[in-house]
């Protein structure tokens, strides 16, 4: 478990406070990042802060401006924004309840653990955790943290609970904006039977670390060439194609379906000469 909680307090239903700690659920990926060199000399590139027509400029005479217009800002300095802030309130407490249908899942952001923070508040915990599931609802509240007020989920997830950060309806944008200009004409029963049947095939368990970003490995071993050879020269490399070519529009969808599920074998011919049964004999009366 992290040393360090993201958030630390405790979780309100009505009258029942449960103290819990709050811990990050995921980290960030293998991403390489990159530096600017210049090449003649390697040295790093380094940036200064400039102001237009005065050249650079000392951190000290720097403020933020929110731009209300072109070239026209409101100037906010560190202690106006601090008192802005949102003060950072030690509860989390459960306002409502709702089916998880009900969230889409564009609204959720970033998962958290949520641990008893002591031996006293595992029975809560655990009321709150079980109670989640059988009535297969989920919590929403506000938490207050770092000077920012988020909208949050809260769950059951095995023994214990997660909770996640969710979008507010200003950061989502419609769907219907994206999706007005499709068509609502309907495939055809057999062309969706086909597409069925080939989900259905490839169908499995969902495995993570089955999955991982094929650039960032061949990135790797691109440094790791460059880094034995000791040279700066380039070295490329031909990509792997899993697409096995530049491929048009599908002409024949119903023949592309048929194929992806194994259903394009030829029929068996018959027999060109098939043998003929011995005709029986008669019998003797």
């Amino acid at each position: 478990m992290p040393a360090r909680a993201y958030w630390q307090g405790q979780i309100r239903l009505a009258l029942v406070s449960i103290p819990v700690e709050v811990y990050p659920a995921t980290r960030s990926g293998a991403a390489i990042s990159f530096h600017q060199i210049h090449e003649p000399s390697g040295k790093r590139i380094r940036y200064e802060k400039v102001a237009p027509g005065v050249g650079p400029v000392d951190r000290d005479e720097i403020i933020r401006g929110y731009e209300v217009s072109k070239d026209e800002y409101v100037l906010l300095d560190d202690e106006e924004i601090a008192a802005a802030q949102v003060e950072s309130r030690k509860t989390l407490e459960l306002v409502q309840f709702v089916e998880p249908s009900e969230i889409d899942v564009l609204y959720y952001e970033k998962p958290y653990f949520v641990v008893p923070a002591d031996d006293l508040a595992e029975e809560a915990y655990g009321v709150l955790r079980d109670a989640l599931r059988q009535t297969r609802r989920v919590g929403l509240g506000q938490l207050s943290v770092r000077g920012r007020e988020q909208l949050v989920s809260l769950k059951p997830c095995g023994r214990g609970l997660v909770l996640e950060v969710l979008r507010y309806a200003d950061e989502v944008h419609r769907a219907q904006g994206y999706f007005k200009d499709i068509p609502e004409t309907e495939p055809s029963e057999d062309l969706i039977a086909l597409a069925t049947t080939l989900i259905e095939k490839k169908t499995a368990p969902f495995k993570p670390a089955e999955f991982h970003d094929r650039y960032v490995d061949a990135l790797h071993r691109l440094i790791e060439k460059k880094r034995k050879a000791g040279t700066g020269k380039r070295i490329l490399e031909d990509a792997e194609d899993d697409s096995g070519g530049k491929g048009g529009n599908v002409i024949d969808l119903m023949a592309a379906l048929k194929k992806s599920v194994g259903e394009d074998k030829p029929a068996r011919k018959p027999a060109k000469n098939p043998a003929r049964k011995p005709a029986a004999r008669r019998k003797k009366a």
